[in-house]
């Protein structure tokens, strides 16, 4: 049976040395959690780093031993791989990129190369288990270029991956010297999640500017594969938190530490020490709070939870300090012998004892500077079981654009955040628990297993995607056989896109006349009697037919509405009407004034807006806001709006290849028939085709033709072939 394989930088588990031991503790991360359900039930397994760096064999057969019982798989890591994979590559160098704080980036050729080599290693781990039909899902930073690593051990696979911090706007990212590598890392999954719409926008953009690959709603094209983004923000365990509120030992611990904390008004922050948390800005604003608040004062006390993290690096000991000293002024400046500021712990807490700071705090204060979710206001709206409390929330946390219902904040504001302070501190109980039921609600329905039954639907709709759109790769054998009938056949017939399918495509369309290869081609096809070669293009007849003039060809230009057979003057194929171009013409010079590096090609019956030349992103912008301008003044038109690469064409919807390609097609005596063309517009031609003839498409978007290449250079190839 297919099983699913979750991977992740650490395992659901914690491994710790005690004595001469180990034991096992599991892991209370919301990943954990979520998860739990998928990778305990069959075959399903999660593959991961157990935490510690293990050196004797015999301990690491036991973790091996152990850990398989739990449908774990571990991946060891030597000490210096921990070093500069983890605490290197992934915390020195992605983790600031990432959160916009890029003046504590690393950029460490030792460290990337670092980060290479575990990621090849855990490639290596999911190669030893991975079977046919199996699904795999990869957490996180740390394993960005993995996905791609197990497309190249078996290219079927069905691969997720969720990143669970921000995805920076192109213009952090591309900072990186290796962004290209993690790019196509990334892309290698097929379905990618991002807590946010900015975070799936600014992996797009990226992909488009330094892939040179656009976007449809979210579906970039990579090599064969249509791959989908879309955001799904990560929810919580509810009901873990509802019920971990209501235990009789966090009840009994929100009375001990409320008769501690005597009779205030609690503010309360939880974070793990990190400079992307906001902490010191906190502080100085309920410094200010005071300040500006005397009446205040003695009647409420900020409770600060710190968990340790990575204190031994020199800018998280610097930060550590800085909170230290922050935490010691402003005690000392307004604490008073029965009323303490700030109550300040830097260490974890178990949940029942956060279940209780939950419950007793009138106000929860999140203002991290950058945030992929943040779980912490989540956990703390879904301990309120009286829906009393107010949640003080950063714009930038992933989570604000769920609980809009929380006081939003702008984190480097601080005069914002002082007031926000004193609004939540005021703010009625009715409009407490309004607010509150509006987003516990949200809260139950965006739980963490919804969030994991919608990331896995998702995978498996851009999978069926892929197998609905696979168009037969033209192979050896279909080769082999394409030859075959073309030597034993007594008339042939052959249409030939031009752009994409003869050539490749140039900034200027003027530069794609037929080289030195396509002449020789071109003369060969014609040379032989049996032959009967159609060029049939969107091009304008003069240009085609200059191009072609040598060449005993028929050709088909402008997409059917003129055609010119071997030694005949051109003629129209059909009669349309051209009035409407001026008023389309006056728009389309309207996006050429807007945008530098495009221009309109004026045909017969047709308008082409190129824009090949256009700056990256632009380009892609603009096409996607002339087509809706296009199809909107064309709403009651005979007109139809195309899309090509890099272009838009306007033209009569009574013209296209197909009608063309018909007329030569009721000529029953030929016994061998082909098609090749590279967009839409050839679809046409691919329809109206015997059932029995090769059809080729160049590219790998969805098509009628029964084959497909991957370039023009192999319709190139084909031909030679066939004349060799």
């Amino acid at each position: 049976m297919p099983k699913t394989i979750i991977v992740s930088n650490r395992l659901p588990i914690k491994i710790q040395r005690e004595e001469d031991k180990l034991s096992y503790k599991p892991s209370e991360g919301g990943l954990a959690t979520g998860l739990g359900s998928i990778y305990k039930e069959g075959d399903n397994i999660w593959i991961g780093w157990p935490g510690l760096a293990i050196q004797k064999t015999k301990e690491k057969e036991e973790i091996v031993e152990r850990l398989t019982e739990e449908n774990m798989k571990p991946v060891f890591l030597n000490t210096s791989e921990i070093e500069d994979f983890y605490e290197g590559f992934s915390n020195e160098t992605l983790w600031p990129n990432f959160h916009y704080f890029n003046q504590y980036a690393v950029y460490e050729e030792h460290l990337w190369l670092a980060y290479k080599k575990v990621n090849r290693k855990f490639a290596k781990a999911i190669e030893e288990v991975l079977e046919e039909g199996d699904t795999l899902w990869i957490h996180d930073y740390q394993l960005l270029l993995l996905p791609q690593m197990v497309r190249d051990i078996n290219a079927q696979t069905s691969i997720g991956f969720f990143l669970h911090i921000p995805f920076p706007s192109f213009e952090s990212f591309r900072l990186l010297p290796w962004r290209r590598e993690l790019l196509n890392g990334m892309m290698g999954a097929d379905f990618l999640g991002f807590h946010t719409y900015d975070d799936m926008r600014h992996f797009l953009s990226s992909v488009n500017r330094l892939a040179g690959i656009g976007n449809s709603n979210g579906q970039i094209n990579v090599g064969n594969r249509p791959v989908l983004a879309d955001a799904l923000p990560m929810g919580i365990d509810y009901d873990k938190y509802a019920s971990a509120a209501a235990l009789p030992d966090t009840l009994d611990r929100e009375v001990r530490y409320r008769t501690s904390l005597g009779d205030v008004k609690l503010i309360l922050t939880i974070d793990r020490l990190d400079y992307s948390k906001g902490i010191p800005q906190r502080l100085l604003a309920f410094e200010q709070f005071l300040e500006e608040n005397e009446d205040f004062q003695g009647k409420v006390s900020l409770l600060m939870v710190v968990v340790p993290s990575r204190d031994k690096v020199p800018k998280y000991a610097q930060l550590k300090e800085e909170i230290d000293l922050l935490v010691g002024r402003i005690n000392g400046r307004f604490g008073k012998m029965n009323w303490m500021p700030i109550h300040y712990f830097y260490r974890s807490f178990p949940l029942n004892a956060l279940s209780a700071f939950y419950r007793m705090a009138h106000v929860a204060l999140v203002t991290p500077m950058r945030d992929g979710m943040n779980l912490v206001c989540k956990e703390f709206i879904a301990s309120k079981l009286d829906k009393k409390g107010v949640l003080i929330l950063s714009e930038m946390a992933g989570a604000s654009k769920e609980l809009s219902d929380a006081i939003l904040i702008n984190p480097n504001d601080i005069r914002q955040l002082v007031a926000a302070i004193k609004e939540a501190l005021t703010m009625p109980e009715d409009e407490q628990q309004r607010r509150m039921h509006i987003m516990q609600e949200s809260l139950k329905r965006y739980n963490i297993h919804a969030w994991v039954n919608l990331f896995m639907k998702r995978l498996a709709f851009i999978k069926k995607e892929q197998e609905n759109l696979q168009t037969k790769p033209l192979d050896k054998n279909i080769l082999e056989l394409l030859k075959e009938k073309y030597k034993g056949a007594k008339k042939r017939i052959i249409f030939l896109d031009y752009d994409g399918t003869l050539v490749g495509f140039f900034k200027d369309p003027n530069d794609s006349k037929p080289d030195t290869e396509l002449k020789e081609i071109l003369e060969k096809l014609t040379k032989d009697p049996k032959n009967k070669v159609v060029v049939i293009s969107g091009r304008d007849r003069q240009t085609l037919g200059g191009w072609m003039e040598k060449y005993p060809v028929d050709v088909i230009a402008e997409h059917g509405v003129w055609y010119k057979k071997c030694k005949e003057e051109w003629a129209q194929l059909v009669q349309v009407d051209n009035t409407w171009k001026d008023d389309f013409l006056e728009v389309l010079e309207m996006y050429v004034d807007r945008t530098p590096g495009s221009f309109v090609e004026e045909k017969d019956y047709s308008l082409v807006w190129h824009y090949r030349k256009v700056e990256t992103g632009l380009g892609e912008m603009r096409t996607r806001e002339l087509t809706s301008h296009l199809k909107y003044i064309s709403s009651e038109k005979d007109i139809q709006i195309m899309e090509g690469h890099k272009v838009i064409e306007v033209k009569n919807s009574h013209v296209n290849k197909g009608h063309a390609a018909a007329e030569w097609l009721k000529d029953q005596s030929y016994d061998f028939h082909m098609a090749c063309g590279d967009d839409w517009t050839d679809e046409d031609t691919f329809k109206v085709m015997p059932e029995e003839a090769f059809t080729v498409k160049v590219g790998y978007s969805s098509s009628s033709a029964n084959f497909r290449v991957e370039s023009y250079e192999d319709i190139r190839k084909i031909l030679i072939d066939l004349t060799s």
